[in-house]
């Protein structure tokens, strides 16, 4: 039987021809976009997400290279870079970048208010949206700002921690998107989380394997996709595998 069409929309490319700039003593093993498809194809992946690792810093390159290995049925997500400005930021999103992350995390963004700031122009010059790599517990002074931005945001990995689901919650209910990747290294109940989230907005959940899974407590394995279908059932699954990312990230289509 073939396999389903899903769309992976997180996931990342380490290309030993490429420095990281932002390793900060941490250089993880190389994962070619060879070695990336390669691992992907038995789930029937068509499109997908590729999202810039801390240790990539500001550096766009191994990004752009990887896309035109890719083909145009992916695009990117890059570390946000202040030093850019709205031609640049234009010019990027005509690459199929679609948005920008803001790593809280790992301390690359230093704060949530100037992280806002940069996701407004960014998004008012080139349509970027604001991806954020947090515990969404922190985020919780800014929700005001966060739910204004909400259309055009989406929240890493579940918001990592049980403490910050009542704030992936309330910005979801206000059209956040949310990724439904990385259960190796969530501070959660997965399932439960799961189903919490769907059934506070249906249609906010984004799949992704978040391969090749560098740093979590294990890598991604495909039960994952299974423990997502029984959270959210057939329809939520459908959406969240598939229908919720094309239509968000614009998958296909040029710039």
């Amino acid at each position: 039987m073939t396999a389903p069409a899903l769309v992976d929309a997180h996931f990342h490319v380490f290309d030993p021809r490429f420095p990281l700039p932002g390793h900060a003593g941490y250089v993880p093993p190389a994962f070619t976009v060879a070695d990336y498809l390669a691992a992907v194809r038995p789930l029937g992946v068509t499109g997908g997400v590729l999202v810039a690792a801390s240790t990539h810093g500001a550096d766009p390159g191994p990004l752009l290279a990887a896309l035109e290995e890719l083909g145009p049925g992916f695009v990117a997500v890059l570390n946000a870079d202040p030093g850019l400005d709205a031609a640049a930021l234009r010019r990027l999103a005509a690459r199929r970048v679609r948005g920008l992350r803001f790593n809280l995390w790992r301390g690359m963004a230093a704060s949530v208010e100037p992280m806002l700031d940069e996701a407004e122009r960014a998004f008012d010059a080139a349509g970027l949206h604001a991806q954020v790599y947090a515990d969404a517990a922190a985020l919780r002074p800014a929700l005001p700002r966060l739910r204004r931005l909400a259309p055009h945001l989406v929240l890493d990995h579940l918001g990592m921690t049980e403490a910050g689901l009542p704030v992936v919650e309330d910005l979801a209910a206000a059209g956040a998107k949310v990724k439904a990747t990385g259960f190796g290294r969530v501070e959660m109940q997965v399932a439960p989380a799961l189903a919490r989230l769907h059934a506070a907005a249906p249609g906010a959940l984004i799949f992704g394997t978040d391969m090749p899974s560098t740093r979590a407590r294990r890598p991604f394995d495909p039960a994952d996709i299974a423990v997502l279908r029984r959270a959210v059932g057939p329809d939520g699954a459908a959406a969240a595998l598939g229908g919720t990312a094309r239509a968000f990230y614009r998958l296909g289509e040029a710039g």
